[in-house]
């Protein structure tokens, strides 16, 4: 027996289709909502072959009020993944998409009275902006942003906003946010709406902080997927990886398959209401040592270029403390990224990769100025 329809908007990406299929085992059926476009899709409007069969689908965009009524129809609960992601200095795409996106779906649902039980938003570890640090001096800081001038100089560090000493990183807790580029601004607002209006409205929601996820499907066009794209495109073509900044930078991983279930666990779970959670791998890693990881998974040997560049509004240092959902919904990351990486690398094989997508995201950074020299 069915436990309700559930709908996935951006269920033909990445997270969305193992999202479908976590459901579909758990005892769900599954509508997905998505508008199959570049860069995460190919451009020719095709429903991906390793979508679940059994998912039903709707090509609509959410940026529609009338694609939204459509495809709430019946359905009980909502998973909000679809989102615009880059670096690109195009602002208003990432509110168009993410922020107007959301507010239509609640709107849609308060406008035609459609009796979903919980909606579940996607959010982003970036909303933290340069995060949570330690000065021994002026105890826990939380920096703006680094300094441009510093950056320039290949500075890649934050010093303390108090007193300009060294600092050290600590843990992201959900009780701060401070979003400093467009992308994690747009997904901040969404968490705001989520909270606020599923509140308002008696809509129970609840706003997922994912940390970068990967494995098996994670787009190779789009330039937002991240470290493990471009090492494995790289490394694959016996390239050296391009390594931004000193390859020092600290971040937490987290298996695709390990975030769909707590996309679930959310869903189910009444102590998630009105709450916002980390979801993340649990441990720090520098970008380096991931690389290390994709390199004995490809069976070559490391070799890095360091490119002496940043990506304007990046953080340094992002490792999210997961101790809340441990507790409160009792989940737990059950892979490493050593898991996530040889996944992607089996994945990556089955596909027809026909372009050096790695050099092209490289120089679409750099016309835009969204990539940095310093020096």
């Amino acid at each position: 027996m069915s436990k309700g329809r559930v709908l996935i908007s951006g269920g033909a990406g990445f997270i969305g289709s193992h999202t479908a299929e976590e459901l579909l085992r758990a005892g769900y059926q599954v509508r997905l909502l998505d508008n199959l476009t570049p860069p995460v899709h190919d451009g020719s409007g095709t429903w991906p072959s390793w979508l679940p069969k059994e998912a039903e689908r709707v090509l609509g965009d959410v940026r529609n009020a009338e694609d939204w009524r459509r495809a709430l129809q019946g359905v009980d609960a909502v998973i909000h993944l679809a989102a615009y992601q880059d670096l690109l200095p195009n602002f208003s795409q990432f509110f168009h998409v993410n922020s107007v996106g959301t507010a239509l779906l609640y709107e849609v649902i308060v406008a035609e009275k459609f009796p979903v039980r919980k909606v579940v938003v996607a959010s982003s570890q970036f909303v933290y902006g340069e995060g949570r640090y330690h000065c021994q001096k002026d105890g826990e800081v939380h920096p703006a942003g680094r300094d441009p001038q510093r950056l320039l100089r290949g500075q890649w560090e934050p010093v303390c906003p108090v007193c300009g000493d060294a600092i050290r990183p600590m843990p992201l807790l959900e009780s701060h946010a401070h979003p400093t580029n467009q992308y994690s601004i747009s997904k901040y607002s969404q968490e705001l709406m989520a909270v606020a209006l599923g509140r308002n409205y008696q809509i129970p929601s609840v706003a997922l902080r994912y940390s970068i996820v990967q494995g098996a499907r994670q787009s190779y066009r789009n330039a937002y997927s991240g470290v493990l794209r471009v090492f494995t495109l790289q490394m694959m073509n016996g390239q050296p990886a391009s390594v931004f900044e000193d390859g020092r930078q600290l971040r937490d991983y987290v298996n695709v398959s390990d975030v769909a279930r707590a996309n679930r666990m959310a869903l189910e779970s009444d102590a998630a209401n009105y709450e916002v959670f980390n979801v993340g791998g649990g441990r720090a890693y520098t970008v380096l040592e991931f690389g290390e990881m994709v390199a004995e998974a490809l069976g070559v040997k490391a070799r890095w270029q360091m490119l002496g560049e940043y990506r304007l509004g990046d953080t340094r240092h992002s490792v999210s403390d997961i101790t809340k959902i441990q507790q409160r919904l009792g989940w737990q990351p059950t892979k490493t990224p050593r898991d996530s990486v040889r996944e992607y690398a089996d994945w990556i094989r089955s596909q027809n990769v026909d372009r050096d997508y790695a050099a092209e995201a490289l120089a679409a950074l750099r016309r835009s100025g969204a990539l940095r020299k310093a020096g």
